[in-house]
C-alpha cells in the first residue's frame, strides 16, 4: 500500500483511505496520509501512540512544529522523555519558537529533569526568562561550576538575586560564598558584603566592596577590623584603595594610638600634597584677583 501512496497519494480519496488505514492497523502509511491531508496534529498524535511502526526522528520534527494545536508539545515532551530522553534536546530546540518557556521548566523541575536538558537551558537563556536563569543557575550550583555561575549572573540579569545570595552565603565552597558577597554588592547591600569577604578572608573584595560603596563609615569599619586583627599591611592598603571615603582626623587618630605611623605615612604623604596644591592654587587665585583690582585702581587714579 505505501509504494501506491507514494506514486498516487494525490488522487486518492484520502479520507476514505485514511479510514482503512485506520481499520487496517497501517500506522506509517496513516501518517503519511495525515502530512499529505495537512491534518498534522493527528499525525503526530499517531506517531505518538504507536511509535515502533509510525516514528521517525526527522519526519516527526518536521510536523511539531506544523500543528495547530500547541499542548501537543508537552506531550510530545513526554513522549521524548519515556521513549528518546538522549534526543530531548534537539526536540526542545525545534519547540522553542512558540513554546512556553517557563511552563516547560517547571514541568521539567517536577520531574527531576532538568539536568537533562541542560543544552536546551543554555540555548534560549539569550531570552533572559527568569524561570531559565534560575533553572540553570541551580544546575551550575549542583555542579558546583562556580565559573560558570558567575558568567551567568552577569550576562543575565533576571532571577531573584537576594534569594541566590542568602542561599550561596551558606555553602560549602569559598568561591561560592564570594559570589554571593557580589551579589549583595550588586543591590547596594554594601555591608554584607564586606562583612561576607571577612569572614572568608577576602580581603581584596572587602577592600574593593568598601571603596564601590562611596561610604565612609563602611570603609572606616573596615579600618578599624583590620587594626583589631592587627593586620597592618591590610589596614595601609584600605587608606589607599577607599583614600576619596576616609577622613585624614580619623587616619591620624588611629595611627597615633596604635603607634603605627609608619603604616599611614604614605597616606599622609598623600594627603599633604594634595592639600599643599590646593592651597597654592587658591594662593594663585588670590594673587590674580588682587593684581587686577590693584591695576583697576591705578586706572582710577588716573
Amino acid at each position: 500500500m505505501r509504494e501506491h501512496l507514494d506514486l498516487f497519494w494525490s488522487r486518492v480519496n484520502i479520507p476514505k483511505v485514511l479510514r482503512a488505514a485506520e481499520s487496517a492497523h497501517l500506522w506509517a502509511e496513516l501518517v503519511f496520509l495525515y502530512d499529505k491531508y495537512e491534518e498534522f496534529d493527528n499525525a503526530i498524535i499517531t506517531m505518538m501512540n504507536h511509535p515502533t511502526e509510525a516514528w521517525r526522528e526527522g519526519h516527526f520534527k518536521d510536523m511539531i512544529t506544523k500543528v495547530a494545536n500547541v499542548e501537543l508539545y508537552y506531550r510530545a515532551i513526554q513522549f521524548y522523555l519515556d521513549h528518546k530522553p538522549i534526543l530531548l534536546n534537539d526536540l526542545l530546540l525545534v519547540l522553542a519558537p512558540r513554546m512556553d518557556h517557563t511552563r516547560s521548566v517547571n514541568f521539567f523541575a517536577k520531574t527531576n529533569h532538568l539536568p537533562l536538558v541542560k543544552a536546551y537551558l543554555r540555548s534560549v537563556q539569550s531570552l533572559n526568562n527568569k524561570a531559565i536563569n534560575e533553572a540553570l543557575n541551580d544546575l551550575l550550583i549542583e555542579e558546583e561550576d562556580y565559573q560558570g555561575l558567575r558568567t551567568s549572573i552577569d550576562a543575565f540579569d533576571n532571577f531573584d538575586t537576594i534569594a541566590l545570595a542568602q542561599r550561596l552565603e551558606k555553602h560549602e565552597l569559598i568561591e561560592f560564598r564570594r559570589i554571593a558577597a557580589y551579589l549583595y554588592k550588586g543591590n547596594n547591600r554594601w555591608k554584607q558584603s564586606v562583612e561576607l569577604c571577612k569572614k572568608d578572608g577576602l580581603y581584596k573584595d572587602c577592600m574593593e566592596y568598601a571603596a564601590e560603596s562611596k561610604q565612609a563609615d563602611v570603609a572606616e569599619d573596615l579600618l578599624l577590623w583590620f587594626l583589631e586583627k592587627r593586620n597592618f599591611t591590610c589596614f595601609s592598603a584600605v587608606l589607599f584603595q577607599c583614600y576619596d571615603l576616609i577622613h585624614a582626623d580619623v587616619v591620624l587618630e588611629l595611627a597615633w594610638r596604635h603607634d603605627i605611623m609608619q603604616f599611614a605615612m604614605p597616606y599622609f604623604i598623600q594627603i599633604t600634597r594634595e592639600y599643599i596644591t590646593k592651597v597654592d592654587e587658591l594662593k594663585e587665585v588670590v594673587d590674580t584677583k588682587l593684581e587686577e583690582s590693584g591695576s583697576e585702581q591705578k586706572s582710577l587714579v588716573y
